[in-house]
């Protein structure tokens, strides 16, 4: 497909590509690449879905016929699966707010591109609805029940079922229709985005340029505002946030008299709607894919989701109780620099090695079956490695202390090298047939010489024993 890329590049621009380079995507099934000759460089895009390409490209035209700024598509390929646009740089939105995210604290030029971008956003939802035949959009035209159920229950099934977390299922359904019908109480025809945020928006010769738009379809005015302004990764300020929803209303009152608190109620509901959305795709990506930047969007999304729920108490129960449940679990409590937690893990290999939901790989495996097993003796056979008669088994008639000196020897020089580097999380697992004697010994005793040598805070899982508890630093 990549040859075809090549020409397409060459019937633009009379040159063959001297360079082609893929660049690097977040969670597309788009593959995009970078062509350049001595004199032109374009963006080639490779999609695996032609109802979908299909879609990109008739809202591209749409938006290039209303005089939006976007990328002009030059070329297509006859199969449709591949095309070449205008190279705009490298420069999102986004990636311009780097330094100041890091900081925490925006500047007023920041306010100024935000601004800007929000000012643009009701040309694109009314204007483009003239121009666009929604039959074409992919993979609904409509923002409609369906669509809505299926974030919903995104959420449900990608992150919440992920989680070790007991929820009523059924009242959070009846929740999920009560907040369907809300949502949809006031839809329009207006040109729903899908997916408005900062990534996908280009900054190129100080102005706004839109991308990624393939996803867009009919649908409320509310949903682009939540998205961008909710987008978890880009950590605005709330000042940030309320002076992008300000400069949004003003922009909006060219195509439509504003109700200001009734438009704030309905995007309040948005945003906590898309934030359920961002946690699905962050449960996938992140907890089931392991994308480590992903897993770091969750706190935030979660805090940001909690706050927007507070006082909803009557009105979703099951959610709100959920959601606070779920942001108390250890792994998603934001912790300053330097917090180091360890999570020291006992598990049956029958079952499988243990999840890291940090997004860092995974930390120590060490594999206990060498060890002398008391399991197979008829004492010990329902006991376990807290036990007494089992610590005294393996103390007296196995090598079991040889084997923990070593884990010691490399568990220390982590835990020290990571606190002095200001990391925040590893994972220690030991792993033996059963998961229910010299795993449970060698977890124990590991989590407590750590505790003692270095203080730090420490959740111990015997996964196959159903015991946990936490040791605070």
């Amino acid at each position: 497909m990549v040859a075809v890329l090549k020409e397409l590049f060459v019937a633009v621009t009379g040159e063959a590509p001297v360079s082609v380079r893929k660049l690097t995507g977040d969670a597309s099934n788009r593959a995009y690449y970078r062509l350049t000759s001595e004199n032109h460089s374009l963006i080639g895009v490779i999609g695996t879905s032609i109802e979908e390409n299909r879609a990109f490209l008739s809202v591209a035209k749409a938006f290039f016929e209303c005089g939006l700024n976007v990328p002009r598509v030059l070329a297509v390929s006859d199969d449709e699966r591949c095309y070449v646009q205008d190279d705009l740089g490298d420069d999102t939105v986004f990636t311009k707010l780097r330094e100041s995210r890091e900081k925490g604290s925006f500047g007023r030029d920041d306010v100024d591109m935000l601004c800007s971008v929000m000012r643009a956003l009701p040309d694109i939802q009314f204007m483009v609805p003239e121009r666009l035949d929604f039959s074409v959009c992919y993979p609904v035209s409509d923002f409609d029940r369906r669509a809505v159920m299926w974030d919903l229950n995104y959420f449900k099934y990608c992150f919440l079922k992920g989680l070790d977390v007991e929820f009523d299922e059924s009242a959070l359904e009846d929740e999920f229709e009560l907040l369907a019908d809300m949502l949809l109480a006031e839809c329009g025809d207006t040109f729903l985005y899908r997916d408005f945020q900062s990534r996908n928006v280009m900054w190129f010769n100080e102005k706004p340029y839109f991308i990624d738009f393939q996803g867009g379809r009919r649908g409320p005015i509310y949903y682009d505002v939540a998205s961008f302004v909710g987008q978890a990764r880009a950590m605005y300020t709330k000042e940030v946030v309320e002076m992008m929803i300000d400069a949004y209303m003003e922009s909006l009152k060219r195509y439509k008299k504003v109700n200001v608190e009734q438009f704030r109620e309905r995007l309040h509901l948005f945003r906590i709607f898309r934030l359920l959305q961002n946690l699905g795709a962050y449960g996938l990506r992140g907890i089931l894919e392991r994308k480590k930047k992903f897993v770091e969007c969750i706190p935030a999304a979660l805090e940001q989701l909690g706050e927007l729920l507070a006082g909803m108490d009557k009105l979703v129960p099951a959610l709100c109780d959920v959601i606070k449940r779920v942001a108390a679990l250890d792994r998603f409590v934001k912790r300053d620099k330097g917090q180091l937690v360890l999570d020291v893990f006992s598990f049956s290999y029958h079952r499988g090695i243990p999840d890291d939901y940090s997004g860092n790989g995974g930390g120590f495996v060490f594999d206990c079956r060498a060890i002398h097993n008391p399991g197979r003796y008829e004492p010990y056979k329902k006991l376990n490695g807290m036990d007494e008669e089992v610590m005294r088994f393996l103390e007296e008639k196995s090598d079991v202390a040889a084997f923990l000196d070593n884990v010691y020897s490399l568990v220390d020089k982590m835990v020290e090298e990571f606190l002095e580097r200001g990391f925040s999380h590893i994972q220690l697992c030991f792993g033996c047939t059963g998961g229910q004697h010299r795993s449970v010994y060698c977890a124990e005793h590991a989590a407590s010489h750590v505790a003692q040598k270095y203080g730090i805070r420490i959740n111990v899982n015997h996964i196959m024993q159903n015991v946990k508890y936490t040791i605070n630093g």
